[in-house]
Parts: structure tokens; sequence; C-alpha cells
């Protein structure tokens, strides 16, 4: 099997993963969650939730977070605008930016799809009502945009200070989305961990394919 075979082979493995893992939350120590509704692994994630209550403060900055991570998926979209745009042709645009795009669909569409097929719910009810927790959306969001910008950032950021900072930045930026979403208390830790394990199985399909673009 060639190199690019196993990468592949990797990231099924990785999806794979998550969603056996999904499969646990979904039907493993089901006990009651918030409004009386169903949910899985009950025991740690009970454990974990008296240990990490609500923090606005923490809320609010992966809320903040979050619109930064849009801020650079725009970003890139106007980089793949602008190619466009100077080379009038499709085939102008760097197949990077287009690897990213389907990568941000694919993205998105995870984000639909467990909008509707609810594993779990959020222990807290903010001003939406109650709201799918598994996978934390945040935890996806910010991992798979920030660590995607990470690498892309090495292909157009030719200063090697800027490509530092921006991609200390987003190493900061990722985790103190996840960190903060732990600690503000909105997601049971299983939502996150979940939301972590897509987010390995994502990112590494993004990186394969640019590898093999």
């Amino acid at each position: 099997m060639d190199t690019k075979k196993k990468n592949w082979l990797v990231t099924a493995v990785l999806f794979c993963v998550f969603v056996a893992y999904t499969a646990v939350v979904k039907f493993v120590d089901v006990g009651v969650g918030l409004d009386g509704t169903a949910l899985g692994l009950s025991t740690i994630n009970h454990a974990c939730e008296k240990m990490f209550p609500f923090k606005s403060f923490w809320y609010d900055l992966t809320e903040y977070l979050g619109y930064a991570a849009l801020g650079v998926c725009l970003a890139f979209a106007l980089l793949g605008l602008v190619q466009l745009i100077k080379g009038r042709s499709l085939k102008k645009v760097d197949k990077e930016i287009w690897i990213l795009a389907g990568f941000y669909v694919v993205v998105i569409a995870f984000y639909v799809l467990f909008e509707k097929l609810i594993i779990n719910y959020r222990p807290v009810i903010l001003d939406e009502g109650l709201e799918a927790s598994y996978p934390s959306s945040h935890t996806v969001l910010a991992a798979c945009v920030y660590i995607s910008a990470f690498f892309m950032f090495m292909k157009y950021v030719k200063n090697k200070t800027l490509l530092a900072c921006l991609q200390g930045l987003c190493v900061l930026a990722a985790v103190l989305t996840i960190v903060g979403r732990l600690f503000s208390g909105v997601h049971w830790v299983s939502d996150i961990v979940g939301g972590l394990l897509l987010s390995a199985a994502l990112i590494h399909g993004f990186l394969v394919a640019i590898k093999a673009k």
C-alpha cells in the first residue's frame, strides 16, 4: 500500500473512532440530563459538571474566538475571490483554496447533521432554550479553522517572523476555545471530547488532501 492510501486509511480509521465513540455516548451509562433529557456517559458528565459550572467569562471569550474563526474563513474566501478576479478563471484559484473551501463545507455539513441528530443536549439553558451539545461545535470550529489556517499560512506568509506570530495565534486561539468551552460549563465533557475526535479526523483528511493535490 502506497503512502497516499495509508494516509487516507488513517483518516478513515479516525472517522471510525469518532463514530464508535458517538455510539458510546449515545447508548452507554444513559442517565438524566437537563430538563429530563437523556444523557450518555452520565456519571462522568455529571462529575465534570460539578467541577466546571457555568462561567460567563469563558463563555463570552469562546464566543468571540468563534467569531474570529469565522473571520479567518472569510479572509481565505476573499483571497480566493481576489485570485478569481485577477485570473478571470476558476483554474487560477490555488488548489489549496479549493481544498480549504471543500473542508469548510464538510465542517458545516457535520454541524447541520448534529443539529438534527441530537446525541446530547447542553447542560445549561441559554437564550435559545435546549440546544444540541454533541459534538461541541465551537471545539470543531476552532480546531478545524485555526489548525487548517496554521498550515495555510505556511504557503501564503513568507515573512518568517510574521508566520511564527500568526501560527502562534492560531494555536493559542484553538487551545483557548477548547479549554474555555470546558471551563464555561456549556458542554458536557463527553461532547468536547467528541468534538476533538471529529476535528482530528477532519483535519487529518484536510492535510492528506493538501499533500495529495
